[in-house]
């Protein structure tokens, strides 16, 4: 954890506690037979961030700009840009512990590498976009292949299912040029990234979505605030977290709104920052008893 940015003590209390670990095995079994689609699954918006320090290497592809600066002034422009970057105190496993089973997976982290490599399928490149969806029951992790026809308005798989076959992890992969050539690969699951800093702003954002329609399968909605290069100027002081925290009761109460299910408003993943800082998970699992009111 050295070299990241101070988190608050609300994520020590979640080491502590695990109550959440297994919450898909003990949901109410008529939830099994529910698709994934159709429930409301807890999720964490760029996993991986938690492994990132001072020593994470800026990408090539950033802007010249960027570059230029991280060249001449290493040691003020990678802290800047590293404060900005954490969106995860929790490694992988204590997010899974957690009760997250949606990890947005990518090496390449707003500017920064992550050190921390990805596993890969022969043949797939990691600098892409993937995520994972777990169902995880008993010890391994199978893979579930795609549904032949996963663009389309369709029933996609219950947790019983996925149990019956000892499949446990879905694995979704942006690059349309991979998916032919591996069965295993799910394509690009749609996030909903307002990309904005004012939590009002995301909040209409999300609402604007829900009132277009749900997509057909797998989709994420993000409570995410992200910030731009105005607001980093005018808060030199802050970080990605300290903007972050104090909107999380707000974000929360948007939660505990929502209802899964197939109807056109209903939310399925919905992705969050700072995992175990406040009630998201527990909140985002509870909806699924609105499933069982119908």
């Amino acid at each position: 954890m050295g070299g990241q940015v101070s988190t608050s003590s609300s994520f020590s209390n979640l080491r502590c506690r695990n109550a959440n670990e297994d919450w898909m095995s003990t949901l109410c079994p008529r939830l099994w037979d529910v698709p994934l689609h159709h429930l409301s699954i807890p999720g964490s918006h760029d996993t991986m961030t938690y492994c990132l320090n001072k020593k994470s290497p800026i990408s090539h592809e950033e802007s010249r700009l960027l570059q230029l600066l991280n060249k001449a002034f290493p040691c003020i422009t990678r802290p800047i840009v590293l404060k900005w970057s954490i969106t995860q105190a929790l490694d992988v496993t204590e997010q899974l512990d957690a009760g997250v089973r949606y990890l947005d997976l990518r090496n390449f982290i707003f500017g920064l590498y992550s050190h921390v490599g990805l596993s890969s399928l022969s043949g797939v490149p990691t600098s892409r976009p993937s995520s994972l969806l777990g169902a995880p029951r008993v010890p391994g992790s199978p893979l579930s292949p795609a549904p032949l026809n996963s663009g389309a308005l369709q029933e996609l798989p219950t947790l019983r299912q996925l149990w019956s076959r000892g499949q446990q992890v879905i694995v979704s992969y942006e690059d349309e040029s991979s998916l032919g050539r591996h069965c295993e690969l799910w394509p690009g699951i749609p996030y909903w990234w307002g990309n904005t800093v004012k939590t009002e702003a995301l909040l209409r954002y999300l609402e604007t979505m829900k009132s277009c329609g749900r997509p057909g399968g797998l989709f994420v909605a993000g409570t995410n605030l992200t910030e731009n290069l105005q607001y980093v100027l005018a808060h030199p002081s802050e970080s990605l977290e300290k903007m972050t925290l104090p909107n999380l009761p707000r974000l929360s109460a948007w939660v505990r709104e929502q209802r899964p299910g197939p109807g056109s408003r209903c939310t399925n993943v919905i992705a969050g920052d700072f995992i175990g800082a406040d009630s998201f998970v527990g909140d985002v699992i509870a909806l699924n008893q609105k499933l069982l009111w119908c």
